[in-house]
Formats: C-alpha cells, structure tokens, sequence
C-alpha cells in the first residue's frame, strides 16, 4: 500500500485510500494530528509528537521544531549532545507517522507520497525525499501542497471548467497557487509563495504585544520562559477568534502577570504580515496572465487560515467567501492519499492528469556585451522560467566569449536575480569545443525538467555535435544509497519511546509542566495527583493506573482551563 503524508512545520499527517474514499490514519494517542516536534533525551530515547512538545517546557535544550524551514540548509540541530540536520529530524517524524500506519493498518508500510510547499526550491525538495529514504519509506511522488488540496477538494471530479486560487498558509510556509480544471486535466498555472512565513509569525507578533505591555524584554527571559510565553500567545491567538479581547496569563520569575490584548491592537501588530501574504497574491496572477476577476474559486489551507484576522483579510482582498468546507489541517494528507491511490492505479479513483510548474527559473551563468568592447561576467540567463508547466524542456544557444576560448563551462542554477552568484548553485558541466574568435564557436544549453524535479542538461557543440549530459541531483544535498543505508544505521541507536507508555508518559510530562508553571496550594494538590500516579505506575496494576492516570488528567483539564 502507499500512503499520503502531509509532512508539516507545525503538523504532519499520514493518509490511506478505502473504498469510502481517502482516510486520516490516527497516531498512537488517537489523534490525527503529530506534531512535528522531536526530542532526544540523555539516554538517547526518541520522543516524537505531544510527548515531545511537553518535553520543550521541562528541558527545551533536547527539543527541535520548525525544522521544516531549515530543509535543504547544513543548519545543525543538536539535541542531548547529539547532532541532526533538519532532515534527519523530520525523517524521525515520518518514522513515527510509518510505525502508526503500520500498527492501524496491520501490515507493514514501505511506499509514499510525500507533499511539500509549492515554492520549495530543489535542494528542499530533495532534502524531503531523502527524510522518506531515512524513515524506510520509498518516496514514489512528491506533490505540490495546494495541488494536492486541489485533488482532496475533488476538483478532478468536477464537470465544468473551473480555475481556482489555492491559498496555503500552514504553520511556518505559504504558498498561492492558480490551478485550472478542464476536462480530465488539473494544470497549475503559476505559484508563489514564502518558506518563512506562517501560523508561528502570528504567534511571535501576540507574544510581543504581551512583551510590550508587560514592559518585558524577550531576551531576559529564560529559555523555559520564553518556550512558556509562546505556548500561551498560542493560546491567545486561537482564543481571539471568538471574542474581542484575550486574557494572556505568564508567570516571570515567580511573579503572576497578566495582560488584556483587544483584537483591533492584535489586528493592527498583524499589519506588516497581511502585507506579506498580498504580494504572492499580486505575483501568482500576474505570472497566470490573470485578475482577481478570472478566479472562480479560493480555497483556503493550512491550520493558520483558522485565524480570523486572515479569514477577514482574505474576504476583503478577493471580494469574495473561500471555500472552507474541509478541514484545512487535514486536506493536503488526504489529497496526498488520493494520489497514492492514483499511482497505484485504484478503480475507485477517477483516472485524472495532474500537472505542476517549475517553481523557480533555471538558467546558467554567462558573460554579457554591456557597451561596445565592455564585457561583464556573472549574469544569470534565464532557460526554463519560472510557472513554466513541467515536464519541460527547453534550449538556448550560447556563444563563446573569447577568442581562442577552448572550453565551455555551463554552470547550473535555480532562482529569479539577474546575477548568478545569488541563485541556488545545482551542478556544472563542461566540454571541450574548437579554438576560434570569439562569437565563432556556439553551443546548445537545453534543460529538460520533470514532474519529480528531475533536471537533465544537455551540451552541444554546434560545429562538432558533440554532446555533454548530465541528471543534475544537487551536488552538495545528496546522498548516494549507501551514505543513506549507513545514517540510517547511525539513527537506528537512538531508542524509540515505546508506543504502549506514550500516553502515560505525555500525562507525566504535562504534569510536571504544569506543576513548575504553579504555586502554593495548587502545586502542592498537582504534587499528590502526581505522586499518586506514579505510585500506581511502579505498582503496575493496570485498574489502579488507568484510574489514578484520569484523575490527574481531570485535574489538569480543570487546571489548565480546557
């Protein structure tokens, strides 16, 4: 069976097909969403999900999140001593997402598809095949974020000709795609977007406004404060939806403060941010060729279209009500599993051809005439450009530079500056041509890229034929089958939390949390409930665990105002 994951900055969720259709497959506490969160102890026992997000209040200095922005960078994440790039960190989260489907399913799972944020650049991309390689999934497709919302939306089963804005914004990426449906084929028009944008900025701007109010710095602020102030801003922001006015409790330095945020003073911080989500809009259909006129349809991903702040903005900005009748966190992994049923040619699942854009220019660094005799070096010319509908393939004839030049070097890169140095460096290659003037000699650069981010150049010397190739994987992001086979080994010392003790271990570390966040009479009743459970823990009798376990649980709801 293959399987859709939505692998997330905040959430990440994995998806099967049945024959009612495309199903989220729940984690090991019953829940759809795992957040997509990892810790690694002294011990080196690996916590993934809520257990995980608990542990960052106790020991934040063994805890990784949003390591999703860092895809494709030699950033290092280290956790306990230990040391992990952001793949390897989400590549544990995909395990953990593996091991429930197995366990809900019965049978063991090896193949999926995997989806990523429309505006991901190559080395993203393949930084997220190689997280399946490492987690023991063989990854058969990655599909574009919006593009797979499009699929769960069931707009491949619609009957007239349709185009659609799909507006991603999830926890810490935002994509605009424009899709078109006509007949059986779904073609993406053009995307847009910013990998560093999302629901966490939301969050960061709510706990400057308690920051301001309270007359606090952010930075004198302990780590555990700060993961404390974020943890309730978080609150707050989801509260607001619903009412004027928040209430933001944090204890600083054994001292109880609490502030009132309205929601015009929230709306009002949020400004620059609604700015930010305009210009992928403004982008997207000019790279479409369309106005806000054209679109028939918006709909809207991502949990941080939830907020009501962005729900407004949005209703003012395209003059209309988007479609919100899915479950935003949850339509990407459902598309997802529509197209696993799609690769695995399932009857129940209308046979449709999806296709997708180059998200960035490709293009080769060359040396331009700027004045009669003046030459400057460095320049980036653009081949296959941008929204391009891929698979593509396109050539560009090149002429040399210098007289007696014997080589040609053809450098390939990825990104929208007109010089070279600033975009995204994939690969070179060279060949050998005849000495001659300058201008005499030419050759032919043509690029050819697919559907799985799959980009051959081909070389040729005009004047000879002959011909240079090569399948640009990014030279300096990827791995070969056995450096994978031999880090996956390396992972494999690391101990997996025990799945039958992961919900008594999220009650303990919820507790604990909660009772260094308390004081007086309330931490000293937290400490018998705690104590209690524990007690009931050693003993092992399984009556006594589950009822001292829901009595602490009761108090902690009750505690904890939910």
């Amino acid at each position: 069976m293959i399987v859709g994951i939505d692998l997330g900055t905040t959430n990440s969720l994995i998806a099967y097909f049945t024959e009612e259709g495309p199903k989220i497959i729940p984690n090991r506490l019953g829940k759809n969403l795992t957040p997509s969160v990892v810790s690694v102890d002294s011990e080196g026992t690996v916590y993934v999900g809520e257990t995980a997000r608990e542990r960052m209040s106790l020991y934040p200095d063994t805890v990784a999140e949003t390591f999703k922005r860092s895809m494709g960078t030699e950033r290092d994440y280290i956790l306990s001593g230990k040391h992990f790039k952001p793949e390897e960190l989400s590549s544990l989260v995909l395990r953990s997402l593996k091991e429930d489907a197995e366990s809900f399913l019965g049978e063991e799972v090896t193949e999926a598809v995997i989806s990523v944020p429309a505006y991901f650049d190559d080395k993203r991309r393949k930084a997220t095949k190689r997280a399946g390689e490492l987690a023991g999934l063989k990854v058969e497709r990655m599909i574009s974020e919006p593009t797979a919302a499009a699929v769960a939306y069931g707009l491949y089963d619609r009957t007239r000709d349709t185009r659609f804005l799909v507006f991603d914004l999830g926890g810490g990426t935002f994509d605009v795609s424009i899709l078109e449906l006509y007949h059986n084929i779904l073609e993406v028009r053009a995307v847009a977007g910013d990998n560093y944008l999302g629901g966490e900025d939301f969050t960061e701007i709510m706990a400057k406004l308690f920051l301001q109010k309270a007359k606090l710095q952010l930075q004198n602020l302990s780590e555990k404060e700060q993961v404390r102030l974020f943890r309730e801003a978080e609150k707050a922001k989801c509260a607001i939806n619903d009412t004027d006015t928040v209430s933001i409790g944090f204890l600083y330095k054994e001292e109880a403060l609490e502030q009132q945020i309205t929601y015009k003073e929230y709306e009002e911080a949020c400004e620059e941010l609604l700015m930010k989500i305009r210009e992928p809009v403004k982008k997207s259909l000019a790279d479409a060729g369309l106005k806000l006129s054209d679109i028939d349809e918006v709909l809207l991903i991502g949990g941080a279209t939830r907020l009501s702040i962005v729900r407004d903005f949005l209703i003012r900005l395209f003059r209309k009500f988007p479609d919100t009748r899915m479950n935003p966190d949850e339509t990407v992994a459902l598309g997802a599993a529509v197209q696993a049923a799609m690769k695995e040619r399932r009857e129940e699942v209308k046979e449709v051809i999806l296709t997708d854009v180059c998200s960035f220019t490709l293009g080769t660094e060359v040396v331009v005439e700027y004045d009669e005799g003046k030459y400057e070096d460095g320049r980036f010319c653009p081949i296959i450009e941008r929204n391009t509908v891929i698979p593509a393939s396109h050539t560009e004839r090149l002429y040399t530079a210098r007289d007696n030049q014997s080589k040609v070097r053809v450098r390939v890169l990825q990104g929208e500056s007109r010089f070279a140095r600033n975009n995204l460096f994939l690969g070179e290659l060279e060949i050998e041509i005849p000495k001659g003037p300058k201008g005499r000699e030419a050759v032919d650069v043509t690029y050819t890229y697919d559907i799985n981010s799959l980009l051959e150049v081909e070389v040729t010397v005009v004047s000879t034929g002959e011909k240079q190739k090569m399948v640009i994987k990014g030279q300096d992001n990827e791995m070969t089958e056995e450096e994978i086979k031999k880090r996956m080994e390396e992972l494999a010392y690391l101990k997996v939390q025990p799945r039958d003790y992961e919900e008594n271990r999220l009650v303990l570390l919820r507790a604990e949390r909660m009772y260094e966040e308390s004081l007086g009479d309330r931490r000293r009743m937290l400490d018998r409930y705690i104590t209690a459970f524990e007690g009931a823990l050693k003993d092992g009798d399984h009556d006594q665990i589950m009822e001292t376990r829901e009595a602490l649980i009761e108090v902690l709801e009750e505690e904890d105002g939910e």
